[in-house]
């Protein structure tokens, strides 16, 4: 297995506060690697981290085979980053933002012209290069955005929630273009509070509190979350509120939580869920169901302070 990314015990320390608690992972190259977990779990801490902008305060960290002996700066020629904060500057053209972040990093006229013309036809981009940045709309900023985190051919992506205030219709096309970036055989690290596209990744490691917490395909962790069986119950009125809160008693249960206009009941043996399921109200309907990432989340990341 080739390995993009390698990471042993690391910890970061800023003065007194861990933000990063000892954590372990690697990434194979070419995958989808997602970091799942609330705000201050340490995602954003970790990715800074790995694009060489951090230094570790101890452990192992090899980014596409570099680590830390010359400050980082290896590393950052073969990253690229996109910040949650969409980062180029409103008040130049497409055109002079792309030569800007190509001067800076010392990117030849040359390979410049071919490259920043090769990435807005592999992002679909259409419009003139003299349209001012500010009069994109939110998705095309975005994928600008990527465009340039990608003008000097970096081995690995990151890229901080991509699409924080894009719309759904943008979203998805944001995620076309990310597995296109993976089938050319670039890796792509990305965090996102969007549980629908966090199932998109290969791999997904969830942390709290500075911690990794579990790791794993969705699959994987749902599994992990959740041992035994799970239903889908979809009714309303007061039998149903009677009989999810008798359920939330009943020994061996799992989680109830509701999932939109329904709920997810999860119990630790088969025995035990056939209970539940006998004593559900005749207008309640029900189905059995694979937990989803958002039900992971909810017991690993939230649980503990519930």
């Amino acid at each position: 297995m080739s390995l993009a990314i390698e990471v042993k015990d690391l910890l970061i320390k800023f003065g007194n506060f861990t933000a990063v608690n000892k954590i372990s992972f690697c990434v194979k190259r070419g995958e989808i690697f997602g970091f799942l977990g609330a705000n201050g779990a340490g995602k954003t801490t970790t990715i800074r981290m790995l694009c060489g902008l951090l230094i570790p305060t101890s452990g192992n960290v090899a980014v596409a085979g570099f680590g830390f002996e010359d400050g980082g700066k290896n590393i950052k020629t073969k990253v690229g980053y996109m910040s949650q904060k969409f980062t180029l500057y409103d008040d130049l053209t497409v055109g002079e933002n792309m030569a800007f972040a190509a001067g800076l990093r010392k990117i030849k006229k040359s390979a410049f012209k071919k490259k920043s013309k090769e990435l807005l036809d592999f992002i679909g981009f259409d419009k003139p290069l003299s349209t001012m940045v500010k009069n994109l709309p939110g998705g095309f900023k975005q994928e600008l955005s990527l465009a340039v985190s990608m003008l000097h051919d970096p081995e690995i992506i990151f890229l901080d929630e991509p699409t924080s205030g894009v719309s759904p219709q943008a979203r998805a096309r944001f995620w076309s273009l990310i597995k296109k970036i993976t089938k050319a055989g670039k890796t792509v690290i990305v965090t996102t509070h969007y549980m629908d596209e966090a199932e998109q990744c290969g791999r997904i490691a969830l942390m709290r509190a500075g911690e990794l917490i579990a790791l794993g395909s969705p699959k994987e962790l749902g599994k992990k979350a959740f041992p035994g069986p799970m239903i889908e119950v979809d009714g309303a009125g007061e039998d149903i509120s009677e009989f999810l809160n008798s359920a939330i008693k009943t020994e061996g249960i799992l989680e109830v939580q509701p999932y939109g206009l329904r709920w997810h009941l999860s119990t630790k043996r088969k025995e035990v869920m056939e209970k539940i399921i006998n004593d559900l109200p005749k207008n309640a309907k029900y189905k059995y169901v694979e937990p989803s990432l958002e039900d992971v989340f909810i017991r690993l990341v939230e649980g503990k302070n519930r």
